[in-house]
């Protein structure tokens, strides 16, 4: 018999079928590396498109006749954390934003600020008196400026449907501040611009600003010193709030110009904004909490610190005038 013919003795097309599986194996591994630099790339290239901590003091606004320009810088605030530089708080694991730090506390801070301003909208500015109906444009802006920050399109920890996200709600916040101050311009709503009110929300906003020098306090007296992964979220929080308070108060100074001019608060009024700026731009490569009086180490949240309590100050010197 032909041994050419006997099956198994010919193994010509096996060195040709292992060339091939050399290359299926070439190929996956070049895909697998592939896909393994993508996914080393994916968070820290999308976190650094994402990132933005936008505290540009000049928040350019158009605001018509009549109305508040105090309520136009809210609504732009929330525009521009919501859709110009996208709301990064509640960002689920797989986006590269929710890798996020100091973006997220920024923002959550500048929320709460406006919504400690949007309470005071509708308990004390925009209505006549304590007695009188509250503007339920104000309320209904002030009730969505409470909803968290953290929550996405679900809420596990109360419901497994669906919910609306922070940026809807605040988005809703946002027309409802809107549509008031085009009823206020129309006449249909109130803006007092009375002494008392203006006295009563610097006294409001005064009282936050004390809660975060308390947190501020705290954190350089029990936090760590080289490895302290709490000292930014507190920095950034605060830096959110009191840059929304900057801007808030800036605008109040045209809208209650006439308050301000009769009781010659201008020089006060002033450096009172130019203590909150100054604590608003500060802006360190990497937030450290060290000693006050360290040597090697600066503490940004005590330079921050003292910052806010030199405007706090100021904003309880001119409350008090206006009591007078």
């Amino acid at each position: 018999m032909n041994d050419d013919n006997v099956i198994g003795t010919d193994h010509t097309p096996q060195p040709r079928l292992a060339g091939r599986g050399e290359k299926v194996r070439g190929w996956a591994m070049r895909i697998g590396g592939a896909v393994l630099a993508l996914m080393l790339l994916y968070y820290p290239i999308g976190m650094m498109l994402v990132h933005s901590v936008d505290d540009d003091p000049e928040l350019a606004i158009e605001v018509g006749e009549g109305q508040s320009k105090a309520v136009a810088v809210a609504a732009a605030l929330i525009e521009r954390e919501t859709d110009v530089n996208r709301w990064t708080a509640n960002d689920p694991f797989f986006l590269p934003a929710a890798a996020l730090d100091n973006m997220p506390n920024y923002q959550q801070g500048i929320i709460y600020a406006l919504s400690r301003f949007s309470i005071e909208m509708s308990d004390q500015i925009g209505r006549v008196r304590g007695s009188s109906q509250v503007d339920a444009d104000l309320d209904s802006a002030a009730g969505r400026l409470k909803y968290p920050g953290t929550i996405w399109f679900f809420d596990f920890a109360t419901s497994l449907a669906p919910t609306a996200t922070s940026e809807q709600q605040y988005r809703e916040a946002r027309r409802a501040l809107v549509t008031y101050n085009e009823r206020l311009a129309k006449g249909d709503a109130t803006f007092e611009r009375r002494a008392d009110n203006l006295q009563a929300t610097l006294e409001r906003i005064s009282a936050d600003l004390g809660s975060s020098s308390a947190v501020i306090d705290h954190h350089i007296d029990e936090g760590g010193f080289l490895i302290d992964f709490d000292a930014d979220d507190i920095f950034y929080q605060t830096k959110g709030r009191i840059y929304a308070y900057y801007l808030l108060l800036a605008a109040f100074g045209d809208d209650f110009a006439q308050v301000i001019n009769e009781k010659e608060l201008g020089k006060a009024w002033v450096q009172m904004l130019g203590s909150l700026r100054r604590a608003a731009e500060l802006d360190p490569l990497v937030v450290t909490n060290g000693d006050p009086d360290g040597q090697l180490l600066p503490s940004h949240l005590a330079s921050q610190g003292f910052y806010l309590l030199r405007g706090r100050t100021q904003l309880k010197e001119i409350a008090n005038i206006l009591l007078k």
